[in-house]
């Protein structure tokens, strides 16, 4: 017999909470660039907003998320799944950009 539709649901919502949770450890601990996520939009991202997708980067709090996208006219509550391909090339530059810059200032 199959599991009801709200029990579906829960595990489902679990699987995309640990998913998240890891891939936020991975781009905390620079096994990962943020730009890379926006780039490809692995399924766990989808419902993820931009602003905690920043905010997940080693150093990044709210109101650097926000000053980063003011210049971009993206909201910080938008939906990385809901991003069109122009916005999501941009936001994915603009990190590459950033994450190289900082590179360059470290060595």
């Amino acid at each position: 017999m199959e599991a009801p539709q709200h029990m579906r649901a829960l595990e489902r919502a679990n699987l995309v909470r640990l998913a998240r949770a890891e891939l936020k450890r991975a781009i905390a601990r620079g096994d990962m660039e943020a730009s890379e996520v926006v780039a490809d939009c692995p399924w766990e991202t989808e419902s993820m907003t931009i602003s905690e997708l920043l905010t997940s980067q080693r150093r990044w709090g709210r109101t650097r998320a926000r000053k980063f996208l003011m210049p971009l006219s993206l909201n910080e509550n938008k939906q990385l799944g809901t991003l069109t391909s122009r916005q999501r090339r941009l936001l994915a530059t603009e990190l590459a950009t950033r994450s190289t810059s900082r590179e360059t200032l470290a060595v």
